[in-house]
């Protein structure tokens, strides 16, 4: 009967201990997160232009396809050599549009269907001009040699991605120092660089200028006056820091 007794006492010791030992132990609250400031600039940075695009057009008329499309090569042609006289080169000329369509002639009462009086051609030429001084003599040549349709002048510049880290150096200096007034007011001050982050790059439009159309009556006319100003390289930014 003892050795009963102790046996199943020993038992009831070891249950309880292996009881015990399952439990699971407590776990520790997660700490909270690190203290952190965010702040959003943008910075900019003025540009002159040094380039610019200019959209020369021919467009002829004809009564038939055939003959607008031939006058129209005729005019284009002294048109391009003009140009290329100035110094641009082939490369620097390039159709971007061309046409051949219907003139179409309406009744002013409305009781006849439109008939086709003729056709016309339209011939449209980028010319891009990497000397601004040369512009307005170039836009006078194109319309001495037959150009008779001009688009706007768009500016831009070749350093454009010189001003634009310039602009995002800017817009950094300016969130650093937005984040130091936030901290301070706060108690704090910075510390750690977390995470830096640009907004995808938005290119200023090219500015536009419309060209006077004019036909210059000889060589010693003074060209077209054409003057580019500025625009604006704007870049943003987001910057995170802990706070200490």
């Amino acid at each position: 009967m003892r050795i009963a007794l102790v046996l199943a006492t020993a038992l009831t010791f070891c249950a309880a201990g292996d009881a015990g030992a399952q439990q699971p132990a407590p776990q520790p609250h997660p700490a909270a997160p690190p203290a952190q400031v965010v702040a959003m600039a943008s910075g900019e940075t003025r540009v002159t232009p040094d380039r610019a695009t200019l959209l020369v057009a021919v467009e002829t008329r004809a009564p038939t396809a055939a003959k607008a499309g031939a006058d129209n090569a005729v005019r284009l042609r002294a048109t391009l050599d003009a140009l290329m006289k100035l110094g641009l080169t082939r490369e620097q000329l390039s159709t971007v549009d061309y046409s051949v369509s219907p003139d179409y002639q309406y009744d002013p009462q409305g009781q006849r269907p439109p008939r086709v009086s003729g056709y016309v051609a339209r011939n449209t030429v980028r010319a891009d001009v990497r000397k601004l001084d040369d512009l307005g003599r170039i836009i006078d040549a194109a319309l001495a040699g037959g150009a008779n349709s001009m688009g706007g002048v768009q500016f831009t510049s070749s350093r454009l991605d010189e001003a634009r880290r310039e602009a995002l150096a800017d817009a950094v200096k300016k969130a650093r120092a937005d984040a130091e007034a936030m901290a301070q007011a706060a108690g704090a001050s910075l510390g750690q660089l977390v995470e830096v982050s640009s907004q995808p790059f938005q290119p200023p439009r090219p500015m536009m200028e419309m060209a006077q159309m004019r036909a210059v009556a000889n060589d010693a006319a003074a060209p077209t006056p054409v003057n580019p100003g500025e625009f604006t390289v704007t870049a943003t930014v987001s910057v995170r820091w802990a706070l200490r």
